[in-house]
């Protein structure tokens, strides 16, 4: 009998929580991510927050800064920093798209979700504009619209 793959949907997908409340999105990115083998241990372990992370252009390469990944618990003496910037790899085209939103579109680069592909860790970033106060209320009102209107539909079944 041949033994089960061992894969845990249980930390399969961190969100940042407040990306989709203060933010428009506007184009997403799919990035590789630059650690170290005490990181992914951390993020197989569920060890990670992204609410404050952010993505940077830097001399032509992107950097993942806020991001916390806690220090492995097992790591020994040579542990990373919690929140060092991370860089990100992406194709050559991808960053000049990003590069000219951020410059002509006065859009900021926001980390919206970390997650496994297979073995490897990827983020997903998005060129975004901010919300108004007035837009967040809108966005809490048709929530509760939405809420509303699901739970009279069950009610109806």
């Amino acid at each position: 009998m041949a033994a089960q793959p061992h894969d845990s949907p249980r930390f399969t997908e961190f969100r940042n929580p407040k990306a989709l409340r203060d933010y428009f999105i506007h184009d997403k990115f799919e990035a590789g991510l630059k650690l170290a083998g005490t990181e992914v241990k951390s993020i197989r372990a569920g060890k990670v927050q992204l609410a404050d992370a952010h993505a940077r252009l830097e001399k032509g390469e992107v950097w993942l800064h806020g991001a916390y990944i806690e220090e492995y618990s097992h790591g020994g003496p040579s542990q990373h920093a919690p929140r060092r910037p991370r860089k990100l790899l992406l194709k050559a085209n991808e960053i000049r798209k990003l590069q000219q939103a951020v410059e002509t579109g006065g859009r900021v680069l926001v980390a919206l979700r970390l997650y496994f592909k297979e073995a490897l860790v990827k983020v997903e970033i998005a060129t975004a504009s901010g919300k108004k106060q007035f837009d967040k209320r809108d966005d809490i009102k048709k929530r509760e619209l939405n809420l509303e209107a699901r739970r009279a539909l069950k009610f109806r079944k």
